[in-house]
């Protein structure tokens, strides 16, 4: 037996007993059980606690506070008795006083508040993930009593070890960039309102049209048109922080080495699911050419030239979907009536930024 007193541990043949003698608890270990890891300390408590909070140094504090906490028996002297016959490792016991002082320890983590009862995690220097998991655990309570209603987490590529221990706190993804990912977490008990990641992919058919009625036209080495021979617009994607009529422009300059000046939207078309998932706007723009040698993109472009429009809306494919032959008439219209379609015009959003409203700007000058 072992006995603790006055601060000593004394062997016996048997069974391991350890007792404080302010309140008492109690461990009972069979024979084998014991290692010198086991408890590496006990705490003596005052008379004025009402309980007995042991715990095992060796454990990380935040591995503590996730231990199974062990059940006892009272005896008739206030203390507690563990029989820890069932154990296979060393023990680990804590008091529920404990966890929450030491929870209380804890770095809290600072955010921004958002314009939206949320807050705003911006994890910009490195940490334990342990370490922030506790942290985190620990800071979800304030916000929850100060009514935040959602946590966001933004997480640079250098710190994906924090990824984990969000997801199992209860945070999912929103969203990638190729530099963070942003994680969300609702914790307010009302209706969940949260945003989704955003639903549009953003693209350009540039309709380029010289004094001839000849449309500039490419041919795609990769993509759904290659090998087809079909002649089509130069298209591309609007880039992240660029305005459409810029877009257009510099797709036709990338592809054909052709520089234009932007006319006007003459349509756009919506699609669903069509680049991972995603919707699709996109937008048919006229833009007016200021040179004519063509100088294509050898990476993406297998061919182009300058084809009469008549002869691009003859094609087969154009024919045959509705999509396409809908788009040369618009052209068409457009080149032989009095088709108006939508100009730039810079505007200043009440937050100061420039930003361009597209509309018919010709028939709105003459009201």
């Amino acid at each position: 037996m072992h006995r603790l007193r006055q601060g000593k541990l004394y062997p016996s043949k048997s069974l391991s007993w350890i007792c404080s003698f302010s309140t008492l608890l109690w461990f009972c270990l069979p024979k084998g059980q014991y290692n010198s890891n086991s408890l590496s300390s006990v705490r003596y408590m005052s008379t004025s606690t009402s309980a007995v909070a042991i715990e095992k140094q060796m454990v990380p504090e935040n591995e503590v506070q996730q231990v199974e906490l062990h059940t006892g028996a009272e005896e008739l002297h206030g203390g507690i008795i563990l029989d820890m016959s069932t154990s296979t490792s060393a023990v680990a016991i804590e008091k529920q006083m404990v966890a929450e002082n030491e929870v209380q320890q804890v770095e809290l983590l600072t955010g921004v508040e958002d314009l939206h009862g949320g807050i705003i995690l911006d994890m910009n220097k490195a940490m334990d993930s342990e370490a922030f998991a506790s942290s985190l655990r620990a800071s979800m309570s304030p916000w929850k009593q100060q009514g935040k209603r959602a946590v966001w987490i933004k997480v640079p590529t250098e710190l994906v070890n924090l990824v984990e221990p969000a997801v199992k706190e209860g945070f999912r993804y929103h969203h990638a960039e190729p530099d963070y990912l942003m994680l969300v977490n609702w914790i307010s008990n009302s209706t969940n309102t949260l945003p989704q990641n955003a639903s549009h992919r953003v693209g350009i058919g540039a309709f380029v049209v010289n004094d001839k009625r000849e449309v500039l036209v490419v041919q795609e080495k990769n993509g759904r048109f290659k090998g087809t021979g079909v002649w089509k617009f130069p298209t591309g994607v609007v880039n992240e922080g660029e305005d459409i009529y810029m877009a257009a422009i510099r797709e036709v300059k990338e592809e054909t080495g052709i520089d234009t000046e932007f006319v006007e939207i003459l349509a756009f078309r919506q699609s669903h699911k069509s680049f991972f998932t995603k919707s699709d706007l996109f937008f048919v723009c006229m833009l007016r050419p200021h040179s004519f040698d063509i100088q294509k993109q050898d990476i993406e472009i297998d061919a182009a030239q300058w084809m009469s429009l008549e002869d691009y809306a003859a094609q087969p494919f154009i024919q045959k979907h509705s999509v396409f032959s809908s788009v040369a008439q618009v052209c068409i219209t457009k080149l032989e009536k009095d088709y108006a379609g939508f100009s730039p015009v810079p505007t200043i959003t009440s937050s100061g930024k420039t930003s361009y409203l597209y509309f018919n700007s010709g028939d709105l000058n003459q009201l």
